[in-house]
């Protein structure tokens, strides 16, 4: 059955949670880029022994694994061969695999996790009856301990050495068997070296008293350093599932069914991934929204904190979007389904994520390259210490070498940039900001200027209705039926228009109805009347108003009239709230800001001088930003850009790092560096705050783990470092590492 299950995910519909299709000429195969779930691994060789036996499959056109998150990336063709032969393979190779969807992904986690413990569970209990048993040959004073006891205890310690070793330390083992038989040296090699070694002369001295390996036994210090290293891996494990866990929170929040309403009036309960575009549906209040949609009937209000980290909730009326997988929280609606599937901002995000969550840092790759080398040389040294100890002092020479093993494991240097930047990309991630490259948090750090785009960037998508002044009528009969003509439009002053009255839109009796494109809506009420809402030269044609306003500079004008009855109004952008303290945040860590539009410069100006902005350039082309960002870069200048992603393409692949406000489909097709899901400004100085936090949090591991291995190293080939304080030492400083990077994964406020 579960074969069955997984040839049935060969289903391209069925592959849409975890997998994005590259666009292709027109009949060539489709090419897939999927993302899965790994178990097993423990360093970067693991992830090269991966990457190596999947490239040797036909279709497959690469393969990345990222150690740090346990997840693959793969790039393959479906028409050539079936996941199941994928997974296999990974298997073949020693490892666990799973689609990275929710349900097969977090129980791949839970086996993985219940594995685990039990073997923490044995190396730690056994570790103690071993270190009982040994306490009498430490504490005891010369004479006290007969030869034939001292003996049975080591016997003892020996016995119980062995389901250590053969079931708690199994994992190094066999994952050092793969990296030798791969070629490719990693960490579990010195420890497997180590591990042997230690056992081996501590059986000899145990078999044969005063023999080669002399008289002294380690099995105290080999099951101590197998408890403590399995306690970090395991540690880093949990970090790393609660990740995963974190990403899948807004996958469960889908219904298992939804009810649509048929053409007919009838209804039917149906999975959410047989809704089509266009579809009808009734979600009751308590139910999260099953695809992204539009509310036709009702009003409501939703949580949308697993998306954009929001926890207030959301009104939500006639005409507003809803998101897939936010929740329905006061009363029911109907909604008309926009987008599906893999098309729903909420599948987006998580695919954004995943594939983000992939990435090697160039530090990283830099890691890789050096381990290979680095190992080698622990290698010289452990080999060099045991050939002189065995001049200056035989029986010292084997605990010496496995010292230098145990000691410079390079757990904690290949940990110490990877678990900051998971731990600081989780952390952004709740409060509705996504990075789509990890190394954007290195960039961060050395930006000196923002740029910001002003619609939808530092102010609000919507205007705001500022001034009405009738002529010829009320105004507030005027307003009612411009705002019902407004239902007919998407157009921002429409929608605006539709919001700017506290009552409910009047459903007047409008026909023929017309939207011309630059000039406004056109329709006939019942008494066969026309009107005209639009531009205040075009409505003037119906009637005597006149064709000039004020000020056409600071504000957007629009008119509504017919004949004689005529309604002017005013129109303004409105900053978003935490534009003034954001730009104060961004100051504050020593920052420039500028301001970047398209509009007259004395609104531009105006706008910045009321955001705080501290320089303005107006009346500015597209061609005009990008030499604008050009310049600061010429001047040496790291460049920040904000915008809403649509019309400042150019500028945005220019700048050093691009933001891309996160409304409406744009998650479906971003290009940028990070995505503003939350849609707040004052997110960035939190995330450029973050991004220093977390650039000093990888220094201090990088410099402890270097001062680690300058003390140890020496004492160690002194002979002043037996194996349980070399074993207690290298645990400790991959859990020093684990746990300083866990500072950054909270909450940010």
């Amino acid at each position: 059955m579960a074969d069955q299950g997984i040839a049935a995910l060969d289903d391209p519909d069925l592959l849409a949670p975890f997998t994005r299709w590259l666009a292709v000429e027109p009949g060539a195969p489709g090419v897939a880029v999927s993302q899965f779930q790994l178990a097993g691994l423990h360093c970067g060789a693991c992830a090269g022994i991966i990457e190596r036996a999947l490239l040797e499959l036909p279709g497959v056109k690469s393969a990345r694994v990222n150690a740090a998150s346990a997840r693959l990336t793969l790039t393959w063709l479906p028409a050539q061969t079936r996941l199941a032969g994928i997974l296999e393979r990974v298997e073949r190779a020693g490892y666990g695999a799973a689609p990275d969807a929710a349900a097969p992904a977090r129980e791949l986690r839970e086996r993985e996790q219940r594995t685990a413990l039990w073997r923490l569970f044995v190396a730690v209990f056994l570790m103690m009856q071993v270190m009982m048993m040994a306490a009498p040959a430490y504490f005891a004073a010369p004479g006290d301990l007969s030869p034939d006891l001292a003996r049975l205890l080591q016997w003892a310690c020996w016995v119980l050495s062995l389901p250590v070793l053969l079931f708690s330390a199994g994992p190094f083992f066999s994952a050092a068997w793969r990296q030798i038989r791969a070629r490719r040296l990693g960490m579990d090699v010195p420890v497997v070296l180590g591990l042997a070694v230690t056992f081996v002369a501590s059986s000899g001295a145990l078999f044969e008293p005063g023999g080669f390996f002399g008289d002294e036994v380690y099995f105290d210090s080999l099951t101590m350093f197998v408890a403590f290293l399995l306690s970090g891996r395991f540690l880093e494990m949990r970090a790393r599932h609660r990740a995963a866990a974190q990403l899948e929170q807004s996958s469960e929040a889908l219904p298992d069914a939804v009810e649509r309403i048929e053409l007919d009036g009838s209804s039917c309960s149906v999975a959410p991934s047989r809704l089509r575009v266009g579809d009808l549906v009734r979600v009751c209040a308590g139910q999260a929204f099953p695809a992204d949609g539009r509310i036709e009937s009702g009003a409501t209000s939703a949580n949308e904190a697993l998306l954009t980290g929001e926890s207030l909730p959301v009104a939500k009326g006639v005409g507003d979007e809803v998101v897939a997988a936010s929740l329905n929280l006061q009363s029911p609606v109907l909604v008309r389904v926009q987008r599906v599937g893999a098309d729903t901002r909420h599948q987006a995000i998580q695919r954004l994520m995943r594939e983000a969550m992939t990435q090697r840092p160039a530090t990283t790759e830099l890691a890789d390259r050096v381990a290979g080398p680095f190992l080698w040389a622990v290698l010289a040294l452990a080999l060099g210490g045991a050939l002189l100890w065995s001049f200056i002092d035989p029986s010292k020479a084997v605990w010496v070498a496995v010292s230098v093993l145990i000691v410079t494991c390079p757990c904690a240097l290949s940990l110490a940039a990877p678990s900051a930047r998971l731990a600081a990309t989780g952390a952004l991630a709740k409060r509705g900001v996504l990075l789509l490259r990890l190394e954007l948090l290195e960039t961060l750090c050395k930006v000196d200027t923002v740029v910001l785009d002003k619609t939808g960037t530092l102010t609000q998508e919507q205007m705001v209705l500022l001034q009405q002044q009738a002529f010829g009528g009320e105004a507030a009969d005027l307003l009612s039926a411009a705002r019902a003509l407004a239902r007919h439009s998407q157009h921002p002053f429409s929608r605006a228009l539709v919001e700017a009255g506290s009552s409910a839109v009047p459903q007047n009796d409008w026909t023929q109805v017309q939207e011309l494109p630059g000039l406004g809506l056109q329709a006939v009420d019942a008494g066969g009347q026309v009107w005209r809402l639009g531009a205040p030269a075009w409505v003037a044609e119906l009637g005597h108003l006149e064709p000039k306003l004020a000020d056409t500079q600071i504000e957007a004008q629009l008119a509504f009239g017919s004949g004689e009855q005529v309604l002017k109004m005013r129109f303004g952008e409105v900053l978003r709230p935490d534009a003034r303290e954001a730009l104060a945040a961004l100051h504050g860590q020593g920052l420039r800001s500028l301001l970047l539009s398209g509009d007259g410069s004395e609104r531009v100006t105006r706008l910045a001088a009321s955001a705080g902005v501290q320089s303005a350039q107006g009346d500015a082309t597209a061609a005009m930003k990008l030499a604008t960002v050009a310049q600061l870069q010429a001047e040496g200048r790291c460049v920040l850009m904000v915008g809403d992603g649509i019309n400042d393409a150019p500028v945005l692949a220019r700048a050093d790092v691009s933001v891309v406000m996160g409304q409406g489909a744009m998650l479906a097709r971003a290009s940028a560096d990070a995505l503003l899901l939350s849609n707040r400004l004052l997110d960035l100085a939190l995330a450029r705050g973050l991004a220093l936090r977390t650039a000093q949090i990888i220094r201090q591991n990088l410099l402890w783990a270097a001062a680690y291995n300058a003390a140890c190293i020496p004492m160690a080939l002194a002979g002043w470092l037996p194996p349980w304080a070399a074993g207690l030492g290298m645990a400790g400083s991959s859990l020093f590492v684990v746990l300083n990077a866990q500072r950054l994964a909270r909450p940010l406020h």
